[in-house]
């Protein structure tokens, strides 16, 4: 870490109440059957702040956590790891020792695996054999977001002008820019940790070495058959799919914007990059529109984050999606207050009325945040030319 962000770290670690503001949706899209279940729990669980880096504390820093599990071949698994994955990661996290010789990053890595392993052992009693699942799960307490990933389910961080991708499928989709090409406002970071296909050097050489194999059939599959080499259950195709998943531990800045969590079929249509400006967006106007609330912070659905979640779905269906489409939209920060910029239609709220209004605190946020403001340039979008469809909150 960056000495910057460690000092970011230091200041945010001390406020225990900071509460992401979230929003989710889920629809069963085109597909016969909804296999994609969504998880979110805020104030999860108390996470030690030696697990974090800080061999020398003491201290604990409370965690929310959210997570999305896309289900192929039936709904068993998916809906088992909705029911019982946190259970699991929050015993592991109680029972967990702090070993200075590892890194961070190295002992989540432990702590992800024995909970993705005892899924998969669980799950033999209650799912067929070809009954599956991916994961991906996020950790956000005061000082750092965690990420485990196993499958092509997908995270990604908009941090400033940056987009982070926690997690990255390399499917190619014809709607997509290629994001380590793509030429915009915002900047591509390299990623910190991939989405398991089976087409992947490392991931090819392991099941070759175990005696398997990867055929192009629609795509590189395991056996022509599974897109992922990662993923919870999938007994019939083991010991080639394992349910090892990828971690990545970073501190949280002050930059930091919002967080997306989808399953791929979002993430099959829509670039890293447009989901990120397109959700922010749609967070600053519904600020503009509606100003700010009280809400019971964390405990419920955020509208404004709740509002850019449906946007985002409504936009992978117009764009053909043909999967189940699961979204998480987490929005960092506590406050919005967006510049009073009348400018159509949508935005009947005059300087003089915008001027009058005073930002509420929450009775969880006694600090006063930093307030988002619109990026220069930005337009707004409109909804008008979008389908409704049936929606599933979390």
């Amino acid at each position: 870490m960056s000495g910057g962000l460690e000092a970011v770290a230091d200041t945010i670690v001390m406020n225990e109440e900071s509460i992401p503001l979230w929003g989710s949706v889920s629809t069963i899209g085109k597909r016969k059957e909804m296999e994609d279940a969504i998880s979110c729990i805020p104030r999860f669980t108390d996470i030690p702040i030696r697990m974090l880096g800080d061999h020398s504390s003491n201290g604990i820093s409370q965690s929310n956590y959210f997570a999305i599990f896309d289900g192929h071949g039936g709904a068993q698994v998916s809906n088992y790891c909705q029911k019982h994955m946190h259970q699991l990661l929050s015993e592991e996290i109680a029972s967990s020792t702090s070993d200075t010789s590892k890194e961070c990053q190295l002992q989540w890595q432990k702590t992800f695996s024995n909970c993705n392993v005892k899924l998969d052992n669980q799950i033999r009693l209650i799912a067929p054999d070809s009954v599956g699942s991916t994961a991906v799960v996020a950790l956000i307490c005061a000082s750092h977001i965690i990420v485990s990933n196993c499958g092509d389910s997908r995270a990604v961080l908009s941090r400033g002008k940056e987009v982070i991708a926690l997690s990255k499928d390399d499917k190619v989709s014809p709607q997509v820019i290629d994001d380590s090409r793509a030429v915009c406002s915002l900047t591509f970071i390299d990623i910190f940790c991939i989405d398991l296909q089976p087409n992947r050097e490392d991931e090819l050489a392991r099941i070759e070495a175990a005696g398997g194999k990867v055929l192009n059939w629609d795509g590189d599959r395991v056996f022509g058959i599974l897109a992922v080499s990662r993923s919870i259950g999938d007994r019939y195709l083991k010991p080639w799919i394992i349910p090892e998943p990828d971690v990545v531990v970073i501190p949280r800045a002050r930059e930091d914007e919002i967080l997306i969590l989808a399953s791929d079929g979002f993430w099959d249509v829509i670039s890293n990059e447009e989901a990120c400006k397109v959700a922010w967006r749609r967070i600053l106007m519904w600020y503009k529109k509606n100003g700010i609330l009280m809400v019971d912070r964390g405990n419920v659905a955020n509208p404004a984050s709740q509002a850019a979640a449906k946007y985002l779905l409504k936009l992978a269906i117009k764009k053909r999606s043909e999967d189940n489409i699961s979204i998480i939209v987490i929005n960092f920060n506590r406050q919005a207050v967006p510049l009073p910029t009348p400018s159509g239609p949508e935005d009947k709220v005059s300087k003089t009325e915008s001027a009058k209004r005073s930002p509420v605190t929450t009775p969880l946020n006694k600090e006063c945040p930093n307030n988002l403001v619109r990026p220069t340039g930005m337009s707004y979008l409109s909804s008008d030319s979008l389908d409704h469809h049936p929606l599933q909150s979390c």
